[in-house]
């Protein structure tokens, strides 16, 4: 049974989710990815979320670019955590979808993670779902143990071959 649910409004937001996934994946959390779109077929996407909860999902992650109405209306209808990611648009940079997701009005939040911030929406799913879960909070300690020592390596490098060696990789 899938913990956690990942939609998005277009395929064309797959790089991004799949960033989320990889995650889930890499820290053994279940999850269903899913594209639909809220606007193009309103009747799915509300089955989609009234189905959610019956289906065990503890969290979503709903990614969505321009209007991004996709986060909001899983909030508005899926009792638990909905984490939005705003996608990096055209035309405004997606400084509209950030805007539209993390402007939820009073009683309807999302959790909202930077433009196209699609690992830190699967680290912050990840981090909820260890609160009732110490095996999981575990892992999620390892990653942070794994995430300090690449970066000691990386200055380890950097102090054994200087910047300029360092920047031609």
């Amino acid at each position: 049974m899938a913990k956690v649910g990942i939609v998005m409004g277009s395929d064309s937001d797959m790089p991004i989710m799949a960033k989320a996934a990889d995650i889930l994946e890499e820290l053994g959390i279940s999850y269903e990815m899913t594209i639909i779109s809220a606007h193009r077929e309103p009747d799915v996407f509300f089955s989609y979320a009234k189905s959610a909860e019956e289906k065990g999902f503890k969290v979503i992650i709903a990614g969505a670019g321009m209007a991004a109405h996709l986060p909001g209306m899983c909030a508005a209808i899926f009792p638990m955590p909905v984490i939005g990611i705003p996608m990096h648009t055209t035309s405004l940079g997606g400084r509209d979808s950030l805007y539209s997701i993390v402007q939820m009005p009073s009683g309807i939040p999302v959790a909202t993670v930077a433009i196209n911030g699609g690992a830190n929406a699967g680290l912050l799913a990840a981090r909820i779902l260890a609160t009732s879960d110490e095996e999981l909070l575990g892992r999620l300690k390892q990653y942070s143990e794994k995430m300090k020592e690449q970066v000691m390596e990386k200055d380890a490098r950097l102090q054994k071959v200087g910047y300029q060696e360092y920047t031609k990789k």
